[in-house]
């Protein structure tokens, strides 16, 4: 491992020029204004579009080099629907223009470029990374940052031009129960109104509830200004309504049908499935007509990179040999890592590796113990030793191929860090240590942070052992992951409010982490 300086791909001018040009929302007040997010693979392209100024009766239409397709409504009143362009060509730039049904324009025309086809040989692929960026809009900055601040925050990570986004879990914060729910049920409440849980999302009051309160913590946050770069979203559980929570008489997760349903609506109207791939077991795309998988799926540019990416709440399984990850997704991950010819695979779990806070819902069985501290000495309530073994599956099995270092990439705990595990229980990982990062929260308020609400910074799972380069870091930021043929490098970026806002503008990495791609 090796620290050098953060590449920069071009001048502060000319990458501030980029963020500038990705349309006419750029300098204005996003709650006026739509939401375009898009997702790519080497042949397709899945745009979604929210319109915040009324309801369409019939389809808006996107263009794609002149080539024009209608929508498919996902709610029942016309704000939010979806376009799929397929028969692509692998790694070309497309010209695409957004107009409502009556011809006025919904935003400035953009660019969106194809993935390299899978058997190309790029040279460098870089990631923007980060978790966390949920919650309504704050102007104390006290539970979450104020909108504005996020906006900035995302805006410098653009700066640097990345060929994809990766959002990790917590878009949206709305607890219906658990420790959480009353506060943000009465946030809730001033924001759109109250979930009926007896009913479905669909077609019922509930519908212009997630509208108002959730939909703004994405539309209001994002506007357009990420429609032409690349975006994957995996949920997490705030995703589902629910913190990770357990209790005598309430454990919040499995995920109930009104859960379920919630987080399939958000997802469906705000932010792209993953597109399907050869790879996909049956069960992913469940047969849907669209081709789309909800919860697991991957992405790949050319040879480079092939990332895993899962969502570890939908189908938790809390019994004793428990899991996080049904058979068949464990399967495809385990397969991928021993067949992909990626010079890079990149895991990427909604649920940490490495690090621990005492939560309920993590691989580890580490809690609060009677002094205060973290520990596995008096056992963690209703924690499942099967989510371990599962976790040490993994990892194995990340760890097992001696051509290229594995690198898992998560978020959930609300700080920044990064590693390599040494080992996990008994098993020596020391050959080919995992590289780990904790991506680093883009909207965490001043009490939002782990030290504040569980009276713990994250530390390493007495479960593994981890040799820290960066430890945990309570600040919000986000990290640009860099690829390149032979080694891989992570540069971390963090702010404080104390540090004004004014930083941010010419926010710069306070590490640089560079690693050869063979062990």
């Amino acid at each position: 491992m090796r620290r050098r300086q953060f590449l920069k791909l071009g001048s502060a001018a000319g990458a501030t020029a980029a963020v500038g040009s990705l349309g006419l929302t750029a300098c204005r007040d996003y709650s006026y204004f739509p939401l375009v997010v898009s997702t790519v693979n080497h042949h397709r392209f899945r745009v979604k579009l929210v319109l915040n100024a009324g309801p369409q009766t019939s389809s808006p239409v996107l263009s794609v080099d002149g080539h024009s397709t209608t929508g498919r409504m996902v709610d029942t009143k016309g704000y939010a629907w979806t376009f799929d362009v397929d028969g692509l060509g692998p790694g070309t730039p497309y010209e695409l223009d957004l107009t409502s049904s009556n011809g006025s324009p919904v935003c400035d025309p953009w660019t969106l470029r194809t993935f390299p086809a899978p058997d190309s040989e790029p040279e460098r692929f870089r990631l923007l990374t980060y978790t966390c960026a949920g919650g309504v809009d704050d102007p104390t900055g006290v539970q979450w940052l104020p909108l504005r601040v996020r906006r900035k925050l995302l805006a410098r990570g653009l700066s640097f031009e990345p060929d994809a986004v990766l959002a990790i879990g917590d878009h949206v914060y709305s607890d219906q129960r658990g420790v959480w729910g009353p506060w943000t049920q009465l946030q809730q409440l001033f924001s759109g109104g109250l979930f009926d849980r007896s009913k479905p999302v669909l077609g019922t009051r509930n519908e212009e509830v997630l509208r108002r309160a959730l939909g703004q913590q994405i539309a209001d946050l994002y506007g357009t200004t990420m429609r032409g770069v690349p975006a994957f979203f995996v949920q997490d559980d705030h995703d589902y309504t629910e913190n990770d929570w357990a209790e005598p008489g309430l454990q919040t997760f499995p995920p109930d049908e009104f859960m379920r349903d919630v987080a399939a609506v958000t997802q469906g109207m705000y932010y792209p499935e993953f597109l399907e791939d050869d790879t996909y077991p049956p069960e992913f795309t469940g047969g849907n007509v669209e081709g789309v998988s909800r919860h697991f799926g991957s992405f790949r540019f050319g040879k480079l990179i092939e990332a895993l990416i899962y969502d570890c709440r939908r189908f938790l399984d809390n019994a004793l040999v428990g899991h996080f990850l049904p058979d068949y997704c464990e399967d495809w991950v385990v397969s991928r890592l021993a067949a992909s010819d990626a010079r890079h695979v990149v895991q990427v779990p909604s649920t940490p590796m490495g690090w621990t806070a005492g939560k309920w819902g993590e691989w580890y069985p580490d809690v609060t113990q009677p002094g205060g501290a973290l520990g596995v000495g008096v056992p963690k309530p209703y924690w499942s030793e099967g989510w371990l073994a599962q976790h040490d599956r993994l990892v194995t099995a990340a760890s097992a191929n001696t051509d290229r270092r594995a690198l898992f990439v998560s978020g959930d705990l609300h700080a920044t860090a990064a590693g390599q595990m040494i080992s996990t229980g008994t098993t020596d990982l020391s050959a080919n240590p995992p590289v780990c990062l904790l991506a680093g929260t883009l909207g965490s308020g001043l009490l939002g942070f782990p030290s504040t609400i569980r009276g713990h910074v994250p530390e390493v799972s007495e479960a593994v052992a981890v040799e820290e380069w960066v430890k945990p870091i309570e600040k919000d930021g986000f990290t640009i992951v860099d690829l390149t043929p032979d080694a891989l490098t992570m540069s971390i970026f963090v702010w404080h409010p104390f540090d004004g806002e004014n930083k941010i503008a010419e926010l710069a990495p306070i590490e640089v982490i560079e690693i050869p791609r063979s062990p």
